[in-house]
This record gives structure tokens, sequence and C-alpha cells, in this order.
């Protein structure tokens, strides 16, 4: 069986640089690193990752904890988030940390624990403070996607900048009376939903609606939505001419249940969402687009910064959303001007 020796060799460099060509860890030139790795390959060098953690200190391992694994948003992150690591050659130990759940206690009391990982990303958790504490007691760097600023890096949409994008697009379109759909009391991730109403609200007082504010809670799922919409829209004397929604499933919902409710989107209603969800183009929908897999990729990036330099000062990365328009949204009923999408594109980004 060859050796990282062997492979030095064959490839003419020391067994420090071959061990960073092929870890990735510590500059390697694109042309030294192009010889180990060709040399590996003829080698059929396969690194041991037992020796490779007594020699470093390190499991090769990285901890992710999410709530929710088939959900759009976090399947997208995770498949970032792996990609990254397997081009590092680390390992990934996922939990599936459900709210509410036992199984999500024991993933925090007893699991992470053991420290069996050299870091960790948490994604969307919105951890209580006693699950930020545990993460943080076990002295080893951790980095939030979706998160609060402080205590660790993050990853994150900058959400008000978002429905802000969003909200500012119906109100150059003539609407008026413009919903923001979406929050709750018991949300699992206030300080998303809170930054996302702050947005719109914002924009509506630039614009000089102010009075026009309103709000309808909904969790974030296509279903709640629907409902939430259902309830707004049903009243036609007060009904809204836009809504805001906080992510694309609550807005996907709104524009079912307008359709139900025999209420024409856009022309009589128009509709934006945030995210890009993967069912956003089957509904024409008007979109603020992130991509979930940049900031997991985005989150390791930072992660490995951390195990590298374990003196390195917390960051937060706020990305900002693109403008999807598509033909969820147009001028508000009897408005002209120029600003309104013409109907033969298809597509819009700005």
């Amino acid at each position: 069986m060859s050796t990282i020796a062997d492979v030095a060799r064959r490839a003419g460099v020391s067994k420090a640089t071959a061990s960073r060509a092929l870890t990735g860890r510590g500059y390697v030139s694109d042309e030294t690193r192009g010889r180990v790795a060709a040399a590996a390959q003829e080698l059929s060098y396969v690194a041991h990752s037992s020796a490779s953690s007594l020699a470093s200190g390190r499991t090769q391992t990285i901890g992710v904890v999410m709530p929710h694994v088939s959900r759009w948003f976090f399947g997208e992150v995770l498949e970032g988030i792996q990609a990254a690591l397997l081009e590092h050659g680390l390992d990934l130990t996922l939990y599936d940390a459900r709210p509410g759940t036992d199984t999500r206690r024991r993933v925090f009391e007893d699991f992470l624990a053991r420290r069996r990982f050299d870091g960790v990303i948490a994604v969307g958790l919105e951890p209580a403070e006693s699950e930020l504490d545990a993460l943080l007691a076990l002295g080893k760097p951790v980095v939030n996607v979706i998160g609060t600023d402080g205590a660790t890096s993050v990853v994150t949409l900058d959400d008000a900048h978002a429905t802000a994008l969003a909200t500012a697009h119906l109100v150059e379109l003539g609407h008026r009376r413009i919903t923001f759909l979406g929050g709750t009391d018991t949300t699992l991730w206030p300080h998303v939903e809170s930054e996302r109403y702050a947005g719109y609200e914002s924009e509506m007082r630039r614009a000089g609606l102010a009075d026009e504010i309103s709000r309808a809670p909904a969790e974030l799922s296509m279903p709640a939505g629907y409902a939430a919409a259902v309830d707004v829209l049903s009243d036609a004397s007060a009904r809204p001419t836009g809504i805001v929604a906080a992510c694309d499933e609550v807005a996907i919902g709104a524009i079912i249940a307008a359709r139900r409710l025999g209420i024409l989107v856009p022309s009589s209603l128009s509709v934006v969402g945030v995210d890009d969800h993967v069912n956003a183009e089957m509904f024409a929908l008007t979109t603020l687009r992130q991509v979930p897999r940049d900031q997991g990729r985005a989150a390791v990036d930072l992660l490995l910064r951390h195990l590298d330099d374990p003196d390195a000062e917390n960051v937060t990365l706020r990305i900002k959303a693109r403008m999807v328009v598509r033909g969820s949204t147009a001028g508000a009923p009897g408005y002209s001007s120029v600003a309104v999408r013409d109907s033969s594109l298809s597509r819009q980004e700005r």
C-alpha cells in the first residue's frame, strides 16, 4: 500500500508539501498541487484518516446540526457543506435535531459532548441560550448558518434588505395596499422573520405608506401560507393588491389560495417571495433569490479559518439577495407605468 512518502517522492516534493496539497491546508501552488494529485492517483494512494488524526490531533470530522433535513433550504445548505468538506478531505457527522423532540435534547446533552469532531456548523437552529452555551462549552469552533451576531461566526441572508427590495418592487408597480404574510409568536426562527418584517415595514414607511402597513401571521410553510391568505383575501372590501411573503413556501400557498378564491394573479393580486425555492419557477413566482448551497460552502470556509487560527475574531457574512422577476407581479389594478414588466419577458433579474 502506498504511503504519503511514496507520493512525495513520485511528485518530487517533501512529505509536508504533499500533505498540504492533498488536504488543502496551507499554501501550495496550483502546479505543485496538480503534480501531487497526479502522483497520488498513479500510486492509488488513499489517506488513512486515523493516521492523519494522530499526526494532526484532529478527527478530520465536522459536526453539522440542523432542525430539518428534508426541507428545501436545509437540504441545499447540507449539499453545499458536504461538497466543501469533501474537497478538503473532511468527514461529516449529521445531527437532525428537530425542535421539541427528545432527540434534540440528547444531541445537545450527550452526542455533541462526546466531541468526536473538530468543529460544528449549526444550521437554522436559532438555539435557545442553553443550547448555544452547550455548543460553546465544547471548546470547538462553531459557525452558524442563520443566527444572530456575537458569540459565533455567522453566514446569513440580509433578510431586511430582501423584503425591502420586494416591497419597493410592489410600490414601483403602483401598489399601496401591501400586506406582509408570515411570522408567528411561536416561530422557530424569530430572528429571520422579525428581520424580514422589519425590511417590509421600513420600506412602507419610506414610501409614505405607514397607514397601509399590515401583517398576517403564518408559519413558514405552504399550508400555513394558504390558510393565512384565505383569511386575508376573503374580504373583498379590504383585501390587499400586493403580498410580500416571508418566504417562497408562504408565497406559493398564497397564490394557490388566490386561485381557489377566483382572484387573478397578477392582474388582481401581486405576490413576492424570498428564497427562489425549487418550486418558484413552476408558480412563476417573483422572488428574492438566495443560494443556500453557497451559504453552506461559506460556513465551511469560516470554520476552517477558525480551525487554522483559533484566535480569529468572529465575523458575520451577510449575503444580499437578487430579485428575480417572473409572472406573479404586475401593475396594481388601474395603474399604468413604464415600471410594469413587459409581459413578453419571462424572466428578469436585478
